[in-house]
């Protein structure tokens, strides 16, 4: 396998609720696509919501579905299974957009501070309980 990433899937309890938070965000996407992709109770549905983000697509796909799609049973959330890493270019900008997020909905679990390893962030939950780090770190080159 080659060492890379090109699709970020979450599962989302209500599609447009997440859809909505993630363009308060102030991400962009054309909405609810697929929705001509009727499933029943063993086959997916292919209604999802797609977002660019640079070299990634970040999908919104009802929990339910996502189980159908990968055949599994849906199994219960875990809010610290993984969190997704945003990289800003300033600690001012971590500030920022935690505020930005918790304006939107998304929950505090961490304050913006100084980590031990030299990186200054913070986290936040999105509305189904995805775990977000928001991070400004001195020896990374943001764009």
């Amino acid at each position: 396998m080659k060492p890379r990433i090109h699709v970020i899937t979450l599962a989302v309890a209500d599609l447009q609720r997440s859809l909505s938070f993630y363009r308060r965000l102030g991400l962009e996407s054309p909405g609810v696509v697929g929705t001509e992709f009727t499933g029943d109770d063993e086959h997916p549905a292919g209604d999802i919501a797609i977002f660019e983000l640079s070299g990634v697509l970040l999908c919104l796909y009802p929990e339910s579905e996502l189980a159908k799609d990968a055949a599994l049973g849906q199994g219960p959330p875990s809010a610290t299974a993984f969190s997704l890493g945003h990289a800003v270019a300033t600690r001012e900008e971590v500030d920022a957009v935690l505020a930005e997020a918790q304006a939107a909905g998304a929950t505090i679990t961490d304050v913006p501070h100084e980590r031990p390893w030299g990186i200054y962030s913070g986290y936040f939950q999105d509305l189904d309980g995805h775990l977000w780090e928001v991070l400004w770190n001195p020896a990374l080159e943001v764009v």
